[in-house]
């Protein structure tokens, strides 16, 4: 079955899909609707730079997002969500605990850490226990995030909300000329789009669509908030993207089309800042921006339709299918400038600070071909190695190591997928995208990455540099977690 196909039986089969989307599109940025807003508030700040520590516990919550509703949710150290963990170089010594019925685990996902130490589906943590990893982190800043991994039961988990941010700092953003005062100039913002009923509870039951596209909502939460704003100062803003989403795939642009700066992206900054209009960002991955917010005018962030769903995306664009769906941009977040918030930076800098990792194509001692794979049985939600969701067709199993990686070299993976775009991530590792569609990698993919989306193939240098054991192996997958969960997952050890 080829990409036209696929698409056509699941617009069928999802009744068009279109009805599944109901986000605005269109903006009211006047003084008097946003002074009307809630402002954005940050995840609690957790710095573990003198500590070296920082206790996480798995807990149940109740959070109210729409109205009234009072939703069970899941959080680390509170409701929903958890807090933004700033770490440095050294020593980390975490201690996980767990109040939940289920078990959880805790992936410190862009963390190059040993195997033992990664968090994945080997390692749960069960009821009324504890996981005291003792790590050490050497690697550049960047802005990572850390999210339950149970296998068949991460994407329940991350939605109902065990995730939060990472920090990684070396204390020199100030010699780089970049804003970073939490909250002020610099601002996490974790995206995630959900659906609500008509009384503003969140709803998580999968259809067959869910399944084959990944879970997507029509409400945006940002840093677990609805309709909120944020207030930033009349300067340079620096903005931490994580895309938190089961599935959707962002394109985020300014409604006004302002320029921005990118500086960063999932393994550290760039080593120029890259101007863009337009960030596509898919699930699991992060990206830092600079945004000029000197005219004191407000501005919304903003995001094409997404490319595996409907009106706007690949279903809607396809030829002999664009009259099915209307192609429209969805609001993601009103920016609002607040002149009593100190402004601190006013200009771009001209030069950054990459990771400094050599990875050359010439240091290359084997190439692999990952097939992202898609048959009939996962269009039909089933999850085994028969054609259903896997990798080189076979379904993710507990039991079985994929792959055998020699330690301390580079690798050259070439992943494709002939369906829907994937995101996809690898454990332990960072890598390059070497190519794109057979074309040099797009202007937002050219920094150090561990997660990208895969349109038909893409060519990544991998590096190596992390033990893994059979007993507490690495991981590649899709992040669309729905897909992970049903089998589109593979392992590997590095020794």
């Amino acid at each position: 079955m080829n990409r036209r196909q696929f698409l056509t039986a699941t617009a069928v089969a999802g009744g068009g899909l279109s009805g599944l989307y109901t986000f605005g599109n269109g903006s009211d940025l006047s003084a008097a609707t946003l002074a009307n807003k809630p402002r954005l508030k940050m995840p609690s700040l957790l710095d573990t730079r003198q500590t070296k520590t920082a206790e996480l516990v798995a807990q149940k919550g109740s959070s109210t997002f729409i109205g009234n509703a009072a939703n069970q949710t899941f959080g680390f150290n509170q409701p929903y969500l958890g807090p933004t963990l700033v770490l440095e170089n050294g020593d980390f010594n975490p201690v996980v605990k767990n109040q939940l019925s289920r078990p959880i685990s805790v992936h410190w996902h862009g963390l190059l850490v040993r195997g033992e130490h990664d968090g994945g589906p080997h390692i749960p943590v069960t009821k009324g226990q504890e996981w005291r990893p003792e790590m050490l982190v050497n690697q550049a800043p960047a802005t990572l995030w850390y999210h339950t991994h149970i296998h068949q039961q991460t994407a329940h988990d991350v939605h109902k909300g065990l995730a939060g941010i990472i920090h990684l700092t070396d204390g020199r953003d100030d010699d780089r000329g970049l804003p970073n005062t939490y909250g002020v100039d610099d601002v996490t913002l974790v995206l995630q789009d959900r659906r609500f009923d008509d009384r503003g509870f969140v709803s998580y039951e999968l259809s067959m669509p869910d399944l084959m596209h990944g879970f997507t909502g029509e409400t945006m939460l940002i840093n677990g908030q609805y309709g909120a704003v944020c207030s930033t100062p009349k300067g340079i803003a620096r903005l931490r993207l994580v895309n938190g989403s089961n599935a959707r795939i962002y394109s985020l642009f300014f409604e006004d089309q302002r320029d921005f700066q990118l500086i960063a992206t999932d393994a550290g900054f760039l080593d120029q800042p890259q101007p863009l209009t337009k960030l596509p960002l898919a699930p699991g991955e992060r990206a830092e921006i600079l945004v000029d917010f000197s005219s004191g005018q407000p501005a919304m962030l903003m995001s094409d339709g997404d490319p595996n769903q409907g009106p706007g995306g690949m279903m809607g664009r396809m030829r002999g299918m664009v009259d099915l769906f209307v192609d429209r941009s969805i609001s993601i977040l009103p920016f609002a400038v607040d002149e009593q918030l100190p402004t601190r930076i006013t200009s771009f800098p001209d030069q950054l600070e990459g990771p400094g990792i050599s990875l050359r194509e010439q240091d290359v001692i084997q190439t692999r071909s990952l097939s992202l794979d898609m048959g009939m049985m996962g269009m039909m939600g089933g999850g085994g190695g028969g054609g259903g969701f896997a990798i080189n067709g076979e379904s993710f199993d507990m039991r079985r190591i994929n792959l055998e990686v020699a330690l301390g070299t580079t690798e050259k993976w070439r992943v494709q997928t002939t369906m829907l775009s994937h995101p996809f991530h690898i454990h332990g590792a960072i890598f390059k995208v070497l190519s794109e569609e057979g074309n040099a990698p797009l202007k937002h993919n050219t920094g150090f990455k561990d997660t990208v989306l895969v349109r038909d193939q893409t060519e990544l240098l991998v590096r190596f540099d992390h033990p893994a054991s059979q007993q507490n192996p690495f991981m590649y997958h899709c992040h669309i977690l729905e897909h992970e969960d049903a089998g589109m997952m593979g392992q590997f050890t590095v020794s």
